[in-house]
């Protein structure tokens, strides 16, 4: 596919996809990528993912604990068609399966696993510490190294303490996912996720490139997100000797803790 020829994406005050038909969604600049003006930025695409997932046969006994992405290639901005299943259907444990392809070729692939809920204050613990409110926090601008439209739609603030490859920051958006439908909000917190890997970079973006070709996320609670609600990242990035990175997040919302993200980086100087 030439890249370079395909239509700008279309400016939207609202949301980063919107509904074409049963299974195909028009990305907006809103869900423009940061490495290539022509490509979808994962986090977006990780929501709509997720979005499609919470839709598909929803069940209010199951809570979505583990989400992973396998990013199959660069993500055209085009029409982008998401096809959800169930691969292993269960009383208390189910796995889903969403994925995503532009033009007939499959672009990322999403597995879902959901465990039944139950009581377990008892032997509830282990959880890390809450990070500084988000109004404790300095503003930053992530457009200042990161171009795209993604990044155009985010809020950023991190505290004081940041340095390169590691830091804690939070994010939030007026974005939706998809325009004038309702979105669960584990749905719209994950379309968040996939950005821990840009907010504490080690190396400059614009001498390195690093870009995840996965990201697992686990949940060990609901977590609230939506329009205007902040999520929150204490990350490690780790750069090894050998062209491969990893960026390692624990995941926050306004009321604490709620799980883990990982993502394998593609480590190689830019041209």
């Amino acid at each position: 596919m030439d890249f370079d020829s395909l239509p700008d994406l279309v400016p939207d005050d609202i949301a980063y996809y919107r509904r074409l038909n049963a299974d195909t969604y028009q990305p907006t600049l809103n869900a423009q990528g940061a490495w290539n003006p022509h490509e979808q930025h994962m986090a977006p695409v990780s929501g709509l993912l997720a979005h499609t997932i919470t839709q598909h046969e929803p069940r209010e006994e199951l809570a979505l604990a583990r989400m992973t992405y396998e990013i199959l290639g660069l993500i055209p901005a085009i029409p982008t068609t998401v096809e959800v299943r169930t691969i292993r259907p269960g009383r208390t444990i189910e796995l889903v399966e969403a994925t995503a392809s532009t033009a007939g070729r499959p672009v990322v692939r999403a597995t879902a696993w959901r465990l039944s809920r139950q009581d377990t204050t008892a032997a509830a613990g282990g959880t890390p510490q809450p990070l500084p409110s988000p109004d404790d926090c300095l503003p930053w601008r992530p457009s200042e190294i990161w171009p795209g439209g993604y990044i155009a739609s985010i809020e950023l603030r991190h505290t004081p303490d940041k340095q390169p490859g590691t830091g804690r920051a939070w994010i939030r958006t007026d974005t939706v996912i998809v325009a004038d439908e309702e979105v669960d909000p584990v749905a719209a917190y994950l379309g968040l996720t996939d950005t821990a890997n840009g907010m504490n970079v080690r190396v400059d973006p614009r001498e390195w490139l690093f870009p995840n070709i996965d990201l697992t996320v686990h949940l060990y609670r609901d977590p609230q997100g939506g329009p205007g609600r902040w999520v929150g990242f204490d990350t490690l990035v780790t750069i090894g000797r050998e062209g491969v990175g990893l960026t390692s997040t624990t995941l926050h919302d306004e009321a604490g803790p709620v799980g883990r993200a990982e993502q394998i980086l593609t480590v190689r100087a830019a041209r």
